[in-house]
């Protein structure tokens, strides 16, 4: 009974991918895994040790360092560079580094509010207490110092273990910030309309608009026009075909009257009629365009005569 109720409710957790901003629309953004988080943390550790080599090297070659101090100050300049560079450039860059941006991943506010700077440098500090620190302590020591060699490696691979036991691949930096990573979502962009075809099972009559009849409209009305025919695409009961079609016809026949087309529109060419209307008014629009004639809606001769 136990794991049953056990079960059932892991079942009605949210998926670690939705999070909820404070407009409360869902957003669905997947967790960014670890191997694509070590990558992108590898690829700053490699630009961040490249810095501060040639930093080192300019020193060597300015007299200001010797040969028994070079390991001591490289590991100064490594964390020099490192601490500013992680900070600033998730800063900058709204939760990204050089890493993450060319791993397309960033980070977000765990809750879905902004991201704020007191998170960003305290989840970047605390890389610092889980790897870095540690990490170097680890290298740093020898046979002679076996239990504190342990300890740090313990304490590094604790670290490491941790963003695989839970839901949101969050460190212990994570956690305490009020964070975690995810990847980039990947924009779509919708099909241009002009290029679509003329459904099949539709009569494919030659609509031809003349320039004067095309002078009504501007920007806007095309605009919500595209955005009625796209709708088209999506399927729909048979009430809501019936409203659909009702509004087909009032939209035709309204523009009909307005530009003064004479020729009726049987009700199977509506669709084609709009189309055909859609791509003759879209490039007489960007053709007005060119020459320095942009209408923003159908108010623009008005709004001229103002101006």
């Amino acid at each position: 009974m136990r794991l049953r109720f056990w079960k059932r409710a892991r079942s009605d957790r949210p998926s670690p991918s939705t999070l909820v901003p404070p407009e409360g629309v869902p957003l669905t953004l997947p967790i960014a895994g670890v191997g694509v988080r070590f990558a992108a943390q590898l690829t700053d550790i490699v630009l961040t040790a490249i810095a501060a080599i040639c930093v080192l090297i300019l020193l060597g070659i300015l007299d200001l360092t010797s040969p028994q101090t070079l390991v001591a100050i490289g590991a100064l300049l490594f964390f020099l560079i490192r601490v500013p560079y992680y900070v600033m450039s998730e800063l900058a860059w709204n939760g990204q580094t050089i890493g993450k941006r060319l791993m397309k991943i960033k980070v977000v506010s765990h809750d879905g509010g902004p991201l704020t700077a007191r998170a960003l440098v305290l989840r970047n500090l605390m890389k610092e207490a889980e790897i870095f620190l540690p990490g170097t302590l680890l290298l740093t020591l020898d046979s002679a110092t076996p239990l504190a060699s342990l300890a740090a490696f313990a304490w590094v691979t604790m670290a490491l273990m941790i963003p695989l036991f839970n839901r949101y691949r969050r460190r212990l930096g994570d956690m305490m910030a009020g964070t975690h990573v995810i990847h980039l979502p990947v924009p779509v962009l919708l099909k241009d309309l002009a290029s679509e075809t003329v459904p099949i099972g539709t009569t494919r009559k030659k609509f031809v608009f003349l320039s004067h009849q095309l002078d009504h409209y501007g920007a806007f009305e095309l605009q919500t026009l595209e955005s009625l025919l796209r709708g088209q695409n999506t399927p729909a009961g048979a009430e809501a075909a019936r409203q659909r079609n009702a509004t087909l016809e009032a939209i035709v026949e309204k523009i009909r009257k307005k530009i003064g087309y004479a020729a009726p529109v049987p009700p199977v060419d509506r669709l084609p009629f709009l189309q055909a209307f859609y791509n003759a008014q879209r490039e007489h629009l960007e053709q007005r365009q060119l020459f320095g004639d942009k209408r923003e809606n159908k108010h623009y001769a008005q709004s001229g005569e103002e101006r």
